[in-house]
């Protein structure tokens, strides 16, 4: 029993250091776009604002308006959106910055209005290694 007990808290540090983020190249390689699913995350302001560039909307230009605008929003992450949804959304907030499980979590849970057990450090890997939609991966994979 000690031997089994000794192996999950191995995986579990060994996931503790882990850093998520959204690969902008994992788009490319499955034939998606980042900008496209990005747009939908803008608020009304944004999408006028950003509608009226020439050129298309580069990821960086994402990026800062839903930093700097949107993400001040209450209703940009909530407890109705799907977890990855609401991952992300954060890393759009947070300027794609790598976080950790543990970082992760608890953002994650403070946005969602207290939402620990979906969001918690022992579930986040098993939903961010299944993501097939968001591009969220593991930082250096």
């Amino acid at each position: 029993m000690d031997s089994e007990e000794d192996n999950r808290e191995n995986i579990d540090a060994d996931q503790a250091e882990v850093k998520w983020c959204i690969d902008l190249d994992w788009y490319q390689q499955h034939n998606r776009s980042f900008v496209t699913l990005a747009e939908g995350c803008l608020c009304a302001d944004c999408r006028k604002r950003l509608r009226v560039e020439k050129g298309g909307v580069s990821a960086a230009s994402l990026f800062k308006n839903i930093k700097d605008c949107c993400s001040r929003n209450s209703e940009f992450i909530t407890g109705e959106l799907p977890i990855l949804e609401s991952a992300f959304r954060l890393f759009l907030a947070n300027g794609n910055q790598p976080l950790g499980l543990e970082e992760l979590s608890e953002q994650l849970s403070e946005q969602r209005g207290g939402d620990a057990y979906r969001t918690s450090a022992e579930i986040l890997p098993r939903l961010l290694k299944s993501d097939k939609y968001y591009g969220i991966r593991q930082v250096g994979e």
